[in-house]
């Protein structure tokens, strides 16, 4: 008679190596993929922070060198309100008509401006706010922002609190991105550039931060 062998399979020790291997590998994979995604979202959010940002920056050192420009020499332009949180500047560039004519007013939309920190959107963190006195009122510039700081300087570069005798102003704005990064703690210490601390961020705070200052000469200010 012939005899019949039955097909051979695997042994219960065969799979569990096999699950074993299997898992592990899917681990690798899985840890891997999860460190990529996470770098990925971290990266979204410093690249969305650092344009939000650098675009506030931009628009407010334009308009704080403006500060005083007065053509017909009787608007009362300048810098009208200073201290190390917000400012206040006004110019004369338009009339009423909008024609780009000063008309020896600071009345205008545009002329009378303050920056200053707010929570503008109502979500716990303050935000970099420009409010046009005469026209579009209070408007969020940036989200996020922790610390808004300004040094006034002198024709001779000393730091100074009278707004007759400024002549430059150091901006120091400091952003931190929407959402914690799991896995990272914040310990820095952010200072002006005059060496003064501004921020000192919480114990066990995970949120990534970027300083930007400026020193923005007031071209305007100072003229006979």
């Amino acid at each position: 008679m012939t005899s019949i062998k039955s097909n051979q399979g695997f042994t219960l020790v065969e799979l569990l190596v096999t699950l074993l291997v299997s898992g592990v590998v899917l681990a690798g994979i899985s840890s891997t993929f999860y460190s990529q995604h996470t770098s990925y979202l971290n990266q979204e959010q410093m690249v969305s922070m650092q344009q939000n940002l650098r675009a506030a920056m931009y628009i407010m050192e334009r308009e704080i060198r403006m500060a005083g420009h007065d053509p017909n020499g009787d608007s009362g332009a300048g810098i009208v309100a200073a201290n190390s949180a917000s400012i206040r500047i006004a110019q004369d560039l338009t009339n009423n008509a909008g024609t780009g004519i000063p008309d020896g007013d600071v009345g205008d939309p545009g002329e009378d401006i303050t920056y200053s920190l707010q929570d503008a959107d109502g979500d716990g963190d303050t935000d970099l706010v420009r409010n046009d006195h005469n026209g579009a009122g209070v408007q969020m510039f940036a989200e996020d922002i922790d610390a808004l700081n300004f040094v006034y300087l002198n024709q001779n570069g000393l730091v100074t609190t009278i707004p007759a005798d400024m002549r430059s102003v150091q901006i120091s704005v400091l952003a931190k991105t929407a959402h914690p990064s799991r896995g990272y703690v914040n310990k820095a210490v952010y200072q002006n550039q005059r060496g003064q601390t501004i921020f000192i961020p919480l114990s066990g705070d995970q949120h990534r931060r970027r300083l930007l200052t400026a020193e923005v000469k007031c071209r305007n200010l100072g003229l006979e």
